[in-house]
């Protein structure tokens, strides 16, 4: 049993040069990137679910070392063009120490915070941990000696 088509052979060529065409494409858009969400998802639930921020502050002893921890305290970490910068209040006598060793800071604690901090930007002022305030003043010396 043979059967005809019922269309023009003309239109039937037509018809199989467009599905030549158009057969293999995908209906839908293909699915984006996962690698963004991913990393997203990744950084909350990880570091035992702590900020950044409060990660650092409470593991600053470790990660700065003793003679900094004394003279330093972790304040903010703030978003900037090419990443994160990490505020450190620091007092006045300090700022020169810590700022010499700001790369070595910053290297210890972008592997502590994870990984894109690439600035620190150091305020001077008075330290406060919990009820402890460090702030340390010149001695008063007498104006004349004797």
């Amino acid at each position: 049993m043979v059967t005809r088509s019922t269309l023009d052979p003309l239109e039937e060529a037509r018809a199989l040069v467009k599905l030549r065409y158009t057969r293999a494409r995908a209906l839908r858009a293909p699915m984006k990137a996962v690698a963004i969400p991913a990393d997203r998802v990744g950084r909350k639930s990880g570091a035992g679910k702590l900020p950044p921020l409060k990660l650092l502050q409470a593991r600053w002893r470790e990660i700065a070392g003793e003679q900094i921890y004394k003279f330093s305290h972790p304040e903010k970490i703030s978003a900037s063009g090419d990443g994160r910068v990490l505020t450190l209040r620091v007092i006045p006598q300090a700022a020169p120490l810590v700022q010499h060793q700001s790369e070595t800071i910053r290297q210890r604690v972008s592997v502590a915070a994870g990984g894109d901090i690439t600035a620190i930007r150091i305020v001077q002022g008075p330290i406060q941990r919990g009820a402890e305030t460090v702030t340390y003043r010149p001695r008063a010396r007498p104006l004349t000696p004797g």
